[in-house]
């Protein structure tokens, strides 16, 4: 049983230039975007003009971000419940944004693909194996260690994988993905403006993630190992998923053999990819510079203001 032994904002207030608390401030002043404000009548045709082989061609990426995005949604409870048992307001303040972020991202993408007829398709078949390991084993496995475990090293791999590989790299891709393939082509607007809401929230969750894992790290050697330690274990599928999501483009061009059909980068693509998980390793190796944490959050504060 958990008690509570007082108060922060009783004792004192709430830490206004705390790195969370500016983040729970961007949040709510970024956060109002309405899935259902979103006009998908416009992706519906171009969705209908689409060959039937083009049409299972732009599901794969789609079918990865509505999975995922339902299980980021489901999979946040744990952190929210660990920062809250450590005291941590400001983190706690945040998070709850951040739910409230990824369930309107479940939400857009399922109106999409009501919108444009395949709410009822069974998209997981684009679904490999190593995108089953990272998002139907590793996520829900490290978040909910964390309602019995709430250690750094617990706390660490959680956001690791929630933070760094699923929404760090594996989504920052995604959006590059979306933007090169559709956008160039001038085919979905509404998802497209869904993309720039969801890039946005995300790159607020991301902070979340570098300043959690940089906090515990920061003068612990051993803590900075589980973290590389676990992004190159995850990483193995993360990237086995985008080139799986490569092979898969290769292969339905080759066999439309379309005109229409869209031009693709793959090499650029899964280039991104690999450049997107430097930046989060490279994100973590600052705080190396710091001996405690103290160190590290006085800094975070002089650069905020």
């Amino acid at each position: 049983m958990f008690y509570h032994e007082s108060f922060q904002t009783v004792k004192g207030t709430i830490q206004w230039d705390h790195p969370m608390y500016k983040l729970y401030e961007k949040a709510k002043k970024q956060g109002k975007w309405n899935p259902a404000d979103i006009d998908f009548s416009q992706d519906q045709e171009d969705f209908q003009r689409l060959s039937d082989g083009e049409k299972i061609a732009s599901l794969p990426l789609v079918a990865g971000f509505s999975a995922g995005e339902e299980a980021v949604t489901l999979d946040i409870l744990p952190m929210i419940n660990a920062m809250a048992r450590q005291g941590r307001l400001e983190d706690t303040m945040f998070l709850t944004t951040f739910l409230h972020d990824e369930a309107k991202h479940a939400e857009m993408f399922s109106r999409w693909q009501q919108a444009v007829g395949v709410g009822d398709m069974d998209l997981s078949v684009f679904h490999n194996d190593s995108y089953k390991r990272i998002f139907y084993e590793a996520l829900p496995e490290s978040m909910n260690r964390l309602n019995t475990d709430d250690s750094p090293e617990a706390v660490i791999r959680a956001a690791t994988v929630y933070n760094m590989i699923v929404e760090g790299t594996l989504a920052e891709s995604g959006y590059y993905a979306f933007r090169q393939i559709f956008k160039k082509a001038g085919l979905f607007p509404g998802i497209l403006q869904g993309i720039d809401y969801l890039n946005m929230d995300e790159g607020r969750h991301i902070q979340f993630g570098i300043y959690t894992i940089q906090r515990l790290v920061a003068g612990n050697d051993v803590h900075y190992k589980v973290f590389i330690d676990y992004m190159d274990e995850l990483w193995e599928h993360a990237f086995g998923y985008v080139e799986y999501l490569v092979s898969l483009g290769e292969q339905q061009k080759r066999m439309l053999a379309s005109k229409r059909m869209l031009e693709v980068d793959y090499d650029m693509l899964k280039n991104y990819a690999v450049k997107q998980f430097h930046i989060r390793k490279k994100q973590i190796d600052r705080a190396k510079k710091y001996d405690s944490i103290d160190e590290l959050e006085k800094a975070l504060t002089e650069v905020e203001s």
